[in-house]
């Protein structure tokens, strides 16, 4: 019975794949902090140009991304290019995370026994998502609840990894370890 578990999960692991995407990311700790998710998830990072900052081996040392070359990274040179790719996959599913969406993103079913490739796409940390392009998809848009009379947003990189674990939770931690044991484990 666990080895059949498994076996799915394993199975579901090489058959998906969940993707964050950046648009237009100006704050390189939100940009290291996702990527560090990321490569912790087993997600795909799509940055999409231009950034607020320069990816450098001097800047990525200076900020202690010593992880970056695990992760699974595309660079797109503007929004239609990443679509173009995302349009391509005919097992694409695109979900946009914004605060002016009608619909929660933990009511998305985001575990099927099909193959489906999520794409989380997040906007700008000052402006989201360009307006129009909201407008012309609103039933792609997903919010995560929140008091916005105390604050405008909340930090991208904490929404980043609020979605991508309620994916991962829906999809029951494919390709996680649900338990670690370490060599010099202190709770023994």
């Amino acid at each position: 019975m666990i080895q059949e578990k498994y076996a799915k999960i394993w199975y579901n692991l090489t058959t998906m794949t969940n993707h964050i995407a950046l648009f237009e990311p100006r704050i390189h700790f939100n940009t290291g902090n996702i990527a560090r998710t990321c490569a912790a998830t087993n997600t795909h990072l799509h940055l999409i140009r231009p950034f607020g900052f320069e990816i450098t081996d001097k800047h990525l040392k200076r900020a202690g991304l010593d992880y970056w070359d695990k992760v699974d990274i595309s660079y797109h040179d503007d929004l239609a290019t990443f679509l173009a790719l995302v349009n391509a996959n005919q097992n694409a599913k695109l979900h946009l995370i914004t605060k002016f969406a009608e619909h929660d993103y933990s009511e998305n079913g985001l575990y099927t026994a099909d193959k489906v490739d999520h794409y989380f796409l997040f906007g700008r940390e000052d402006t989201g998502l360009p307006e129009r392009f909201m407008r012309e998809n609103p039933e792609k848009a997903l919010r995560l609840p929140m008091n916005d009379a105390h604050v405008r947003s909340l930090n991208l990189s904490n929404a980043a990894a609020i979605v991508i674990y309620e994916c991962l939770r829906q999809q029951h931690y494919q390709g996680l370890e649900l338990v670690h044991t370490y060599e010099k484990d202190k709770l023994k």
